[in-house]
Order: C-alpha cells, then sequence, then structure tokens
C-alpha cells in the first residue's frame, strides 16, 4: 500500500528537531577519504594509479550517527569504544570540537581505533581497506561502558544502537540497555546486523536495508509478497512496534503491529554515494519522533534526508534546512549519475 502524504505537513515537526536529545550506542570508526584522479593502468597490474590531490577525515559509523543527530539542530551524546592511538586521539578532538557529550565514550586499553579508507577518483570509489577490532569487548571495557550508559540514558529522550558488528554490540549490552531504556521510558530505535538480529527483541523500532530483512527473515526478497512475508515475520520476532524497510531506489516501507504496510518511493534526484545513507536515515527517522512525529510522518521525513545524502561523496548529513528545501522544492531534480556502493 503506498501513501500520499503533503510535505509541507513535516514542516512544524521539523521546527521541533532542536529540542531533541538522543544517545547513539554503537561502533566508533574514523572516516579517511583519499581524493585523486587516474589517468593510466599500473604496468606493475591491471589496476588504476590514483594521483592523490587530496585527503579529508570525519567521524564514522556511529559517530555519524550523531553528525546526523547535530545535523538537525538536535543534541547527541555518543557511547562506544575508542583505541589509546592517534585515529582515537583524533576522534576525541572532533567530538570536543562539535561539543558531543562523550562520557560514555570509552578508551580500551588493547583495542585499536577502527580506521576505514576510501580513495576517490572521479566521484567514484577505487578500494577501500579497514584497520580494525572485531572481537566483542573485554568484560572490563564492557563493565566501563556498562556505567556511564546507566548515567546517562535518563537524560536523553531516545537511544539509537548503531550496529556495524564490529564488537560492540553484544548479546549482554542489549540485554542491558533495552530493560533499562524501558524502565527509563526512552524508546531504542536499532541499524541492525541481521546475524544479532534476535538481540533487539523488543526494541522500539528497527530500520534494516532489504538486503539485511531477507537475511534476518531467512529468505529471499524478489517480488512484493516476500516483501510483505519479511515484514510480518521480523514483525512477530521483534515484537517492535516499527519495522522501516529501506530499499534503495524503491524507496522505504514501513510495518507496524495490527496496520497495513506502508510504501513510499526514493526521493533521490542524483546518486553519487550511498556511504552513511542508512545513518541518516535512522538520525532523521528517531529525531523526527522524538520532535513528536507519528512514525508515517518520520518515515517520510527520514526519506527526504536520505535522497539528499547519496547526492553527495563521502560519508554526508542532511540538515533541517536541506530538508526544508526540498520539501518547497528548491532542489533540483537530475538524472542519476554515479553509484558507489561502500
Amino acid at each position: 500500500m503506498s501513501l500520499k502524504l503533503s510535505p509541507a505537513s513535516l514542516l512544524p515537526g521539523l521546527d521541533r528537531f532542536g529540542r531533541a536529545r538522543i544517545l547513539v550506542v554503537g561502533d566508533i570508526m574514523h572516516d579517511v577519504f583519499i581524493w585523486g584522479r587516474v589517468r593510466r593502468i599500473s604496468p606493475e597490474a591491471p589496476v588504476p594509479v590514483v594521483e592523490v590531490t587530496r585527503e579529508t577525515a570525519m567521524l564514522g559509523g556511529a559517530a555519524n550517527v550523531v553528525n546526523n543527530v547535530l545535523a538537525l539542530g538536535a543534541k547527541a551524546a555518543l557511547a562506544g569504544v575508542i583505541g589509546q592511538d592517534h585515529a582515537g586521539a583524533v576522534v576525541k578532538a572532533e567530538l570536543d570540537r562539535i561539543r558531543v557529550d562523550r562520557a560514555c565514550v570509552i578508551e580500551g586499553r588493547s583495542r585499536p581505533t577502527a580506521v576505514k579508507t576510501r580513495v576517490i577518483a572521479h566521484h567514484q570509489q577505487v578500494v577501500r581497506y579497514d584497520r580494525e577490532e572485531k572481537r566483542p569487548l573485554k568484560p572490563e571495557t564492557l563493565e566501563r561502558l556498562w556505567d556511564s550508559l546507566k548515567r546517562t540514558v535518563a537524560k536523553v529522550d531516545a537511544v539509537i544502537v548503531s550496529d556495524y558488528a564490529k564488537g560492540l554490540v553484544s548479546e549482554e549490552l542489549m540485554a542491558r540497555l533495552l530493560p533499562l531504556c524501558r524502565a527509563k521510558g526512552r524508546p531504542v530505535i536499532v541499524d541492525p546486523k541481521p546475524s544479532h538480529i534476535d538481540w533487539y527483541r523488543g526494541a522500539f523500532a528497527l530500520t534494516p536495508n532489504e538486503k539485511e530483512a531477507a537475511e534476518a527473515a531467512g529468505f529471499e526478497i524478489e517480488n512484493p509478497d516476500d516483501l510483505e512475508r519479511a515484514g510480518e515475520v521480523l514483525l512477530r520476532r521483534l515484537e517492535c512496534q516499527a519495522l522501516l524497510i529501506t530499499r534503495g531506489e524503491r524507496g522505504m516501507s514501513l510495518f507496524r503491529p495490527g496496520h497495513k504496510s506502508l510504501s513510499i518511493p526514493t526521493r533521490a534526484r542524483e546518486v553519487y554515494d550511498v556511504t552513511g545513507a542508512g545513518d541518516t536515515v535512522i538520525g532523521v527517522f528517531t529525531v523526527a519522533l522524538v520532535a513528536g512525529m507519528d512514525v508515517v510522518s518520520a518515515m517520510h521525513a527520514a526519506n527526504i534526508a536520505g535522497g539528499i545524502v547519496v547526492g553527495k561523496i563521502g560519508t554526508s548529513v542532511a540538515s533541517v534546512e536541506e530538508i526544508k528545501a526540498a520539501i518547497n522544492g528548491k532542489v533540483k531534480s537530475k538524472k542519476a549519475k554515479v553509484k558507489s556502493n561502500a
């Protein structure tokens, strides 16, 4: 079922985004972008030679969700683990610069900061290489994280769990976090990993992409009937109040107990890079809910924001002003150009 909703009806809710206080729990990363151009193929191997012109860096993973929350005018706190290394120092300095509460950012004594390095030439991602540690947190590190979380949850309006399967989010952590948030009346919205799907049972909402939803449901999604069945299976299994499945160029589909599913088309105008689009969706969706939007309106706001960020290169965010401009028709429509999978 498709739902028509006047984009202008979202504007009052957008003006309340600045009141939201969001805690993001998840895998913190340092994203590095190496930019250049390609003029020849290497004589040593059939690979392009990238002539580097510049290098940039920004917060990634759960920290990019924080970036998205801040871009909406909301306040954010971050919970996760970094290493006692150069990348960790850079992450701390950047969090301080943008005024993020990092009381729940723990330094792991033997755990490096996760770093993702992307090489981009002519608006196309050529290669990505990662430095990371995927093992679960050591018990003492988990206890330090938990002690800080107990003090912070009561100070925020909602909690986002950004699970990149790098070891921060675990069954034990979720078994503690979900009851705590429920007791405090704080909704938990999860960007999930299919292999961890049962850990999130009882969360308010989940925002998987279609591939993740298929893997979690246990069968391929090849047509609308498969999508409906997957949504129903996951709603029953997870006992959540909302399941928002992002579907790339096919838009988004929302499933809720006792309601018919709702589907909306994508709002993307030009697609350069899908890096971080899921972070934008969950950030906007959560802030919208805290700002008083109903779940359907929050989905529409997230869909508009997602269409904005895929038109940018690198891990990007969508501001309230950009979302308003898109609603008011001030963003020019262009043909999709280049798509790069992260």
